[in-house]
């Protein structure tokens, strides 16, 4: 993997920004769940930033904290100590509502396993999104930014892994998110139906500027990325910034 790389003992100075101001600043983030000899340490201390338009790929084995920090991030979780700020929201004092609403306005999620309502088309699922969301999109044009019009009206049966898989992206992009948080979304894909659901991520983040950050444990799938934060034991171990994103079909699957 072509590119540099740095340890991450402190905020991310190998950053991308180009002048820009981060989307997230992570600072000193820590995770527990339980207490006493129960309690399990899920990130320690983490510290990095995110910035507007990249794509980032966060790698490690499974128990490594990358779910942990992607719910953190997605307002779905909060921290045990430390600050996550969002534009200069802070996630971590925020109430339930105005977690919800970041939820609601700011985020889309993918994870594993599709989640689609098996009663409602292609269409109709991306539609329940567009219903509550601020300013989305037209369902027939997420669709079509993830190349599903032509399965617009089947159903969630009627389509292979990787098209619910496509619904689900179509559905999460649909109410115009500012940040795409993927949770191993090629996890339950096989090769090539992978790389189909990759390419609509990449050109999500491409043409609408979406910052999307993947949690895979595919070291393949990390030369795709403007960064990558390997993961181990709840900490970052170090970031790899390439130097030129791969398309995803030039990766050496």
């Amino acid at each position: 993997m072509a590119g540099s790389t740095h340890a991450a003992g402190r905020p991310d100075v190998g950053s991308p920004s180009g002048g820009r101001e981060p989307s997230f600043v992570v600072r000193g983030l820590s995770k527990v769940y339980g207490t006493g000899h129960a309690a399990v340490r899920a990130l320690d201390g983490v510290d990095f930033d995110l910035f507007p338009g990249e794509l980032v790929v966060l790698l490690g084995a499974s128990g490594s904290g990358k779910s942990t920090l992607v719910n953190v991030l997605g307002g779905l979780d909060s921290p045990s100590a430390g600050e996550v700020h969002y534009r200069g929201w802070d996630l971590g004092r925020a109430d339930e509502a105005g977690l919800t609403r970041y939820r609601r306005d700011v985020v889309g999620f993918v994870f594993q396993f599709y989640n689609l309502i098996p009663s409602l088309t292609a269409r109709e699922n991306v539609a329940l999104i567009t219903e509550i969301a601020r300013r989305p999109m037209p369902p027939e044009d997420a669709l079509a930014l993830v190349g599903l019009t032509p399965r617009a009206n089947h159903f969630p049966a009627q389509l292979s892994g990787g098209e619910q898989q496509r619904v689900a992206i179509a559905r999460a992009i649909a109410k115009r998110p500012e940040v795409l948080l993927c949770d191993e979304p090629t996890g339950a894909l096989d090769v090539r139906t992978g790389i189909t659901v990759l390419e609509a991520i990449q050109r999500i983040n491409r043409e609408l500027g979406t910052l999307a950050v993947i949690i895979t444990h595919n070291a393949v799938i990390a030369e795709m990325a403007d960064r990558v934060f390997t993961l181990s034991d709840g900490r970052i171990q170090n970031v790899v910034t390439n130097a030129a994103r791969k398309p995803v079909a030039g990766l050496a699957w």
